[in-house]
C-alpha cells in the first residue's frame, strides 16, 4: 500500500518543528530518513503513524488504531524493554494486533515469529532473558518483533544504532528483503555509508523541511552535504558498488 503525506506541519509550543511536509512512498523500496539531529526525523516518522498530533494529512493517521497495527509495524529508537521475558516472547509480542483477547498463538502466528528470529539471526538467543542482553542483542531482538506483525508497512527510527558493523549490514539487507516483498520500508539513519548502499531513496531533512528528495547520488552531493551538515562528501568506487562518506570540509 502507498503511504501519503500532504502538508503536514506540527508545532511545539512556538516552535515550527515540521513545516508543510509533503511525501508519498510506493511499495518495494527502502525509503531512508536523513539529516542531522534535530532536523525533524523521528517527529515526521511519529506524526506519519498518528502516535503525535499534527496539522495536515496522513494517510496511516487516518485508521482506526487496531487496523493501523495491522497495517504499519513501528520500531522507536529506546531500546527499553520493560519485562524480563525471554526473546522468544518478546518477539512473539508482533503479534499482539491479530490476537483477541485470550486467543493463543495460532500455527501462522508461530510461523511469523520464526521467520523473524531467523532473520535476525537470533536462534541461539530465544531462551535468553531479553533484559539481559547486550545492546546490539536488544536491538536485533525488538527488529525481529517489528517483522514478527508482517505488516505491509515498517517503519524504524535508527534501527541500526549499537549494532557491530556485521548486524547493521545484516539489518539493512533484511529491510532491503522486506521492501521486495512489496512493502514499504522507511528508516531513519545517521550512516550516510549504509544509507547510500541500501536505500533506494533519500529524503534529507533540515529544520523541519525536506531539502532534496531522490536517489542517493542525487541527493547526496557535496555542496549539499555542507550546507545541511557542515561538513562534504565523496563518492568512491568499490567492489561491492558505489561508496559515499562523509568527510573534513576543506576550505569551507
Amino acid at each position: 500500500m502507498r503511504v501519503e503525506v500532504r502538508n503536514l506541519s506540527l508545532y511545539q509550543g512556538q516552535a515550527k518543528v515540521l513545516d508543510d511536509v509533503s511525501l508519498s512512498v510506493d511499495p518495494g523500496m527502502v525509503v531512508g530518513l536523513i539529516g542531522p539531529n534535530g532536523a525533524g526525523k523521528t517527529t515526521l516518522m511519529r506524526s506519519v503513524l498518528g502516535l503525535i498530533p499534527f496539522e495536515g494529512h496522513s494517510s496511516l493517521a487516518l485508521l482506526p488504531e487496531r487496523e493501523r497495527a495491522r497495517v504499519a509495524a513501528w520500531l522507536p529508537q529506546e531500546r527499553e524493554i520493560a519485562w524480563p521475558v525471554d526473546v522468544e516472547t518478546l518477539v512473539a509480542l508482533g503479534r499482539t494486533p491479530y490476537l483477541a483477547a485470550g486467543r493463543k498463538l495460532s500455527e501462522t502466528d508461530r510461523s511469523a515469529i520464526s521467520r523473524a528470529i531467523a532473520r535476525m539471526d537470533l536462534q541461539g538467543l530465544t531462551r535468553r532473558k531479553s533484559t539481559e542482553l547486550s545492546g546490539g542483542e536488544k536491538a536485533r531482538a525488538l527488529i525481529a518483533r517489528v517483522l514478527a506483525q508482517e505488516t505491509p508497512v515498517v517503519m524504524a527510527d535508527e534501527p541500526i544504532a549499537g549494532l557491530d558493523p556485521a548486524h547493521q549490514i545484516a539489518a539493512m539487507r533484511v529491510f532491503k528483503s522486506v521492501a521486495a516483498e512489496d512493502k514499504v520500508v522507511m528508516v531513519s539513519l545517521h550512516d550516510l555509508g549504509l544509507a547510500s548502499r541500501y536505500c533506494d531513496r533519500l529524503i534529507l531533512l533540515s529544520q523541519g523541511r525536506i531539502v532534496a528528495d531522490g536517489p542517493p547520488h542525487q541527493v547526496l552531493t557535496d555542496a549539499r552535504m555542507r550546507s545541511v551538515f557542515g561538513v562534504g562528501g565523496h563518492w568512491s568506487a568499490t567492489p561491492s558498488g558505489s561508496l559515499f562518506h562523509a568527510i573534513e570540509a576543506v576550505g569551507s
